[in-house]
Formats: structure tokens, sequence, C-alpha cells
């Protein structure tokens, strides 16, 4: 196997992208010239969930694959990593020693891709109508520190927050900031169905089956104004019903990208060169994967089971058994190489130890074995997902102190019956919004939390605003540990494992090494066509 590397700057301990297998062959464009590239993501609308590409709604990280090409935000993670940068802005910040007045100014002379001006009176409305809207994905949470949003003539927007918040520019470079035009966005409800409009650097056309999109055409905006350098003329993301189809849609030359999600094999096989054809990218991820608590549902609502289960979990097995060398052990919310990261679980619980688990339960009383059913997504987060409950399933049966059953459901069923408490224990994967500790804790933990999780504790509401307070983040490390510390103690949510990401490619691609931010969003926008070999 031949094998390169890419050197790219190490960022807060994030090691540089690696590229495997080469050879030569011309692929995956379509009768246009356009590169297509190829995702299991599922985009449904349905009748509990009927604005799947809503600025306002949308928070889940295949919806925002479309948001982030079609929907200009102020602020932009940039190539790489590092702090966020302008975007659709000219200028921003902190205005204020308090980190609570956050100013901005619009790029000269933007537009809609309809050719209608983009104002600093779009901005107020798109975020005044997510916070107005609250819809229940509870996105809007992201923005719950904004108080009031003040225009200053056409192109300048001043945020005025509640209570300091050194995190506010990172919640600008997410989706449910995007500046949305009033024309086509009513202020009081979500728009349904799959149509985007925005200024970003693409327009978008979807062809939609069965309420369902099965691809999306992305082509360049030349109205666009901002900070990406947009290196291709048209993108089509095809979707595909599972990995293997998308596998071999790659091999044969159908689709020249092949994105999230793969299975452990695919990838094995793919490190190995097995197709001289494809490059395979491998990087630092952060995305995490956790069991969630209704912790008001009867099986679970003694902290004692939630705490055993914890205590009997081998994440190390885990891991080992489904995913090898692309995933890690999980011990907290916040993964390894974010600043703020504690062991918290590991510091508590030690070693797997049923032994230690069984006198939890004595002590609280709790009859054995405990009956249960672990509730998992089929189809969102790859082949492997049932694989992984069943081990899951196996260790706690194993124990002598529970008694597991397993339900798995589409993801369009799945998550309105989560965020309607319908399970007492589910699955979910945490792709961020942004990389710092504060977005793998206050979502979760906050009052409105998108999980709609019963749970509270009163520590939080003041180590939450405590932690946004500092604009150093090594200096937030003491209220960012207490709030793991309180997680691990009360067991809300049960961190697993935390994983790297893929992407790949025929060899005739170039810019792979940036088509996926490390936030697990696409940025189609770093693709383009060269030469094979």
């Amino acid at each position: 196997m031949n094998r390169k590397t890419l050197v790219l700057p190490a960022v807060a301990g994030l090691l540089a992208p690696v590229l495997a297998a080469c050879g030569g062959s011309d692929s995956g464009s379509a009768d246009d010239g356009a590169i297509t590239v190829g995702t299991t993501d599922r985009f449904s609308a349905t009748q509990e969930a009927p604005a799947p590409l809503d600025p306002a709604a949308a928070y889940d990280i295949g919806s925002w694959n479309i948001l982030r090409q079609t929907v200009q935000t102020l602020m932009i993670q940039p190539k790489g990593d590092g702090d966020p940068v302008p975007e659709a802005a000219e200028s921003c910040g902190f205005t204020d020693s308090g980190n609570e007045r956050y100013a901005c100014k619009l790029r000269e002379g933007l537009m809609f891709s309809d050719g209608s001006p983009v104002t600093a009176k779009d901005v107020k409305f798109s975020i005044d109508r997510a916070l107005r809207i609250k819809a229940d994905s509870g996105v809007f949470a992201l923005l719950s520190t904004v108080d009031t949003v003040e225009t200053q003539g056409d192109r300048e927007v001043v945020f005025h927050l509640k209570t300091a918040d050194a995190t506010f520019p990172y919640k600008l470079s997410t989706e449910v900031a995007g500046i949305v035009n009033p024309k086509d966005y009513a202020n009081n409800k979500l728009r349904d169905g799959f149509q985007v409009d925005g200024s970003g650097p693409y327009t978008v056309q979807t062809d939609v089956r069965n309420n369902e999109v099965v691809s999306a055409t992305f082509t360049k905006n030349p109205t666009y104004k901002g900070s990406v350098k947009v290196n291709n003329d048209k993108v089509v993301l095809r979707t595909f019903p599972d990995a293997t189809a998308m596998g071999t849609a790659l091999n044969k030359g159908d689709i020249g990208v092949m994105t999230r999600t793969m299975t452990p094999a695919q990838i094995q096989k793919l490190e190995t060169g097995s197709n001289p054809h494809v490059d395979l990218v491998d990087m630092p991820g952060l995305e995490i994967r956790y069991l969630a608590f209704n912790t008001d549902a009867p099986t679970v609502k003694s902290k004692a089971v939630r705490q055993a289960m914890a205590q009997i979990i081998d994440r190390g097995e885990l891991v080992s058994k489904v995913y090898g060398t692309q995933a890690e052990p999980l011990y907290s919310l916040v993964p390894a190489s974010i600043t703020g990261h504690s062991n918290s679980f590991f510091n508590k619980y030690g070693n797997p130890s049923p032994a230690r688990a069984k006198a939890l339960l004595a002590r609280a009383g709790i009859s054995t074995p405990v009956k249960l059913t672990l509730n998992y997504t089929t189809d969102h987060y790859g082949a492997s997902t049932q694989q992984e409950f069943e081990v899951l399933k196996k260790q706690l049966d194993d124990s002598g102190l529970f008694d597991v059953t397993l339900n798995g459901s589409p993801w369009s069923t799945f998550r309105p019956a989560a965020q309607k408490g319908r399970y007492d224990v589910y699955g979910l994967g945490w792709f961020p919004d942004f990389p710092d500790a504060d977005n793998y804790l206050a979502p979760f933990l906050d009052k409105d939390n998108f999980l709609h999780s019963p749970y509270t504790n009163s520590q939080v509401a003041t180590l939450v605003p405590e932690s946004r307070r500092q604009a150093d983040r090594l200096s937030a490390t003491k209220s960012l540990t207490a709030l793991q510390d309180i997680v691990a103690e009360d067991v809300p949510v049960l961190p697993l494992w935390q994983g790297k990401q893929y992407i790949a490619a025929r060899d005739d691609i170039t810019g792979t090494s940036y088509a996926v931010s490390s936030i697990s969003t696409l940025q189609l926008w770093e693709l383009s066509r060269g030469v094979s070999g």
C-alpha cells in the first residue's frame, strides 16, 4: 500500500489528516461535470417533523450539511481548526470588557440568491425568528444568551446578551443563526418541505420522492460574497439506503466521494489499499456516542440504576468488538482533545465491576434483574449501531443485574419519539455545533436542553454561565470539570465512545482533506477535480 501524509497544522492537539491508497481513474461526475458525493443520511419530511431543512428547526448533522452550503452565517469556522472568522460579516467582536455586547458589520453588497440585498434587519429577523418559534429540536437554545438584537443602519447589528458568553462567536457560526430572507420564511412558523434559500456559496435543488430527498444539487451561487473560495461549479449529494450500496457506487465510479456513514469493515478494507483508485482520508473526530435517560421514567428514575449501568458497561470491550481503531472509549461528555476535558466517569467508577454495581442497587433497595429496553436508531449512525447495542445488552445481561430488550427504529420515527419522552433509555450521537466544552455540556444540561430531558441539578444553572465568562477557555476548566463530575454522579447521560471521521474519494478528486470540518459538517466548496494517478 502506498501511503501519503498531508502536512497540515495540528491545532488543539488534533493530528493532521492521513490518506491511504492511490491509483488512477477519472470518475464520480454527473453528465454536466458535477462532482457526486454519497451519503447514507436520510432527509425526510414527516407529520411530526415537516420542516427538516429550516434553519430554525434543523438540528442534525445531515440537515446541517445541506444548510452549511446554502445559508450564510455571520461567522464561520475556518479551514482546519481555530476560532471562528467573519463570513457574511466584514467584522465582528465584543465591544465591552464583560463579553455581553457583540457587534457585527455586514460585508458590502451582500445579496440573497434571488438578488435581493441582505441587510442587518434580515439578521435580526432570522435570530428573533428562531427564538420566537422555539422548535421542538431545541436548536434555539444555542441562542439562549441573546437578550435583544439591535440594528444600526443596513450593515450593522448589535447583540445584547443576557449574560457574558465568550462562546457567542461560535454560536453565530451555527445554522440556527443562518440569515434567511423574510420573503421566503414566515416570522412565526417553520417552512415545511425541502426548499432552502439563502446567500451562501451555493443554491440547491432537491429531488424528492415519497417525502424524502434522494439527491440535492448544489450550484455555485454567482452572487455569493464571503470568506470561502468555491473550487467547483456544481456538486450533487446523493443518498444511499446503506453503506454497502454507497461503497459499490464509489468502486464503480458512479460517485466521486463517499462520506458518512461507512462501516468499520469498509474502512478497514480501504486502509489496506484494496481499491487502487480510491483514497481514504482519516482525521481526528469530535463525534461522541452516548446513552440518554428519561430520568422521570420508572425503570431508570433511581440514580442507582443509572450508576449501576455506568459501573457495568465496558467501553474498551465495546469499542474493540465493534469499531476497533476507529473509536476510543470516552469517560466524559467532553472529548479528550477538547480543552476542559476530564475523565469524570473513570475517576468515579474505575474499571467495570458488576460487584460494585450490585452493591449500588442493593443500597438503593432496587430488585434485580432490572428490566429495561435499550432503544436505538437503525439508519442514522451506520450499520454498526445494532451490533453496538447487542454488545451493550450482553454486558448488562451477563452481570445478572439487568434484563435488557433491544428496540431499533428508523430515524424518522426514533427522533420524535425520543423528544416526546417515549423512551426510558436510548442511544444518540453528538456532532458538536462548535469545538468547545460548553457545547458538550450545556445542550444536555441546560433548562432548554435538546434532549427535552426532565433532569435538573441546581448547580448547573450557576456553573454553565460561569464557564462562559472566560474568554480563555483554560480558565474555565474548574467550572467545566465540576459540570462533568455532576454528570458522572447523576448519570442523566452515559458517554460511551468518541470516533474518528473518514471520507473516501476517487483519486482524481482533490480537496478531500478539508471537505469535512472538525465538527463533521461537509464543506463541499473544497472539492475539485484534479489529475488522477
